[in-house]
């Protein structure tokens, strides 16, 4: 397959995790914050174009670097990590300054020829910062040698699970899922390749790699399986944590943290998202991350740069982390002391490197559009 077209058939991967954030107005609010932004001051000295998530929008985040720097903010909200990436592609990076996105299509614009690589040195006081896991040289965001970006949040991607009504032990592998004594009692999240990419790990097939039409013929076979012990396929969070905390669902399959940390901000501490243990020597877990990439969009602008530094400073950071729509970890060791020892246990922080240690690191899985198309055909015939 060609590697184009599996960086297509990624794009409905990406949508399916962010679906949560299209019922919040997304593209109107981006219009909104936007304009406000960008007119709240028109005699600001610099400006800035920054295309990112819900969160990262903030004003509590904005403003202070505004006022600092006398400068204006213009702000693209998306709610696909493809979308935005397909909109620099075709041109639109000559009007932006920097991006934060999922860290895949951070790295990815080293080869569009759209990013402006970090100079290291230059960065040096924020990777001291990080935890050493997320310190340069860090290959997920590295291409040909050279930082594509910096992370900013991140979590993991295994079965959340309730414990009012399960043991976490149950779930140290996805056996539950095509377990006669669980049907009708497991949520699959239907957030394109999310639920995909575990249940062909407990196949024994690594997504991440090249698949052949054997392989393929198993992730078809697992998800087939799956789909006929399943309640429920659903794309809307909303529904998914609500018959999660009730009971109507003793698991939700492709979510993670990134599902579940809100809940445990506020409470529901009896629900977790873990990962199994390894099965055959492959990891079964799934690691996630957002990270903030400079455009190359001729200016070189220094205020993008300082921007940067700023956003994964430990005080943005940990603001970063505790937002309305999501709550999750972030890369900055020092925003760890900020923490309430209530977020601290909401975040799992005594469980994230254990999730780390037995999990792959997400990245553009070459058979993307292969598997959506399986799950798709699957899910018709179900």
């Amino acid at each position: 397959m060609k590697k184009g077209t599996a960086d297509i058939g990624n794009t409905f991967g990406s949508i399916g995790r962010r679906s949560v954030l299209k019922g919040m107005g997304g593209l109107g609010l981006a219009a909104v914050a936007g304009n406000f932004l960008a007119s709240r001051d028109a005699r600001a000295a610099e400006s800035l174009n920054y295309m990112c998530w819900e969160g990262y929008n903030a004003p509590s985040i904005l403003e202070p670097f505004q006022k600092q720097k006398d400068a204006s903010i213009s702000i693209d909200l998306i709610t696909d990590s493809a979308g935005g990436f397909a909109k620099l592609a075709a041109g639109a990076s000559r009007d932006f300054d920097l991006v934060s996105s999922d860290s895949p299509w951070i790295q990815r614009m080293g080869p569009a020829g759209f990013c402006r690589f970090i100079d290291e040195a230059d960065f040096a006081g924020q990777f001291a910062e990080f935890y050493p896991q997320f310190r340069a040289p860090f290959a997920p965001l590295a291409f040909e040698g050279k930082a594509t970006g910096l992370p900013t949040r991140w979590g993991w991607v295994g079965p959340t699970v309730n414990t009012k009504f399960d043991k976490l032990e149950t779930w140290s592998s996805y056996a539950p899922v095509f377990d006669s004594a669980y049907k009708d009692k497991i949520c699959l999240l239907d957030w394109g390749d999310w639920p995909i990419m575990p249940l062909a790990l407990y196949a024994g097939i690594n997504p991440y790699e090249e698949l052949d039409e054997a392989a393929l013929e198993e992730v078809r076979k697992v998800l087939r399986a799956a789909f006929k012990n399943t309640r429920a396929i659903v794309a809307d969070l909303a529904v998914a944590q609500k018959g999660l905390i009730d009971g109507s669902f003793r698991a939700l399959i492709g979510g993670g943290t990134y599902a579940t940390s809100a809940l445990r901000m506020k409470g529901h501490d009896y629900i977790q998202s873990i990962v199994p243990e390894p099965k055959n020597g492959l990891k079964q877990g799934i690691i996630w991350m957002e990270a903030t990439g400079l455009i190359d969009n001729g200016k070189n602008s220094q205020i993008a740069a300082d921007f940067l530094k700023y956003i994964v400073s430990p005080e943005v950071a940990k603001q970063l982390a505790i937002t309305e729509a999501t709550c999750n970890l972030v890369p900055n060791s020092k925003a760890e002391a900020l923490f309430s020892e209530e977020e601290k246990k909401a975040l799992q922080m005594d469980y994230m490197w254990t999730a780390w240690d037995n999990s792959q690191f997400h990245t553009v899985a070459p058979n993307i559009d292969d598997m959506l198309a399986i799950w798709q055909e699957e899910l018709a015939a179900r």
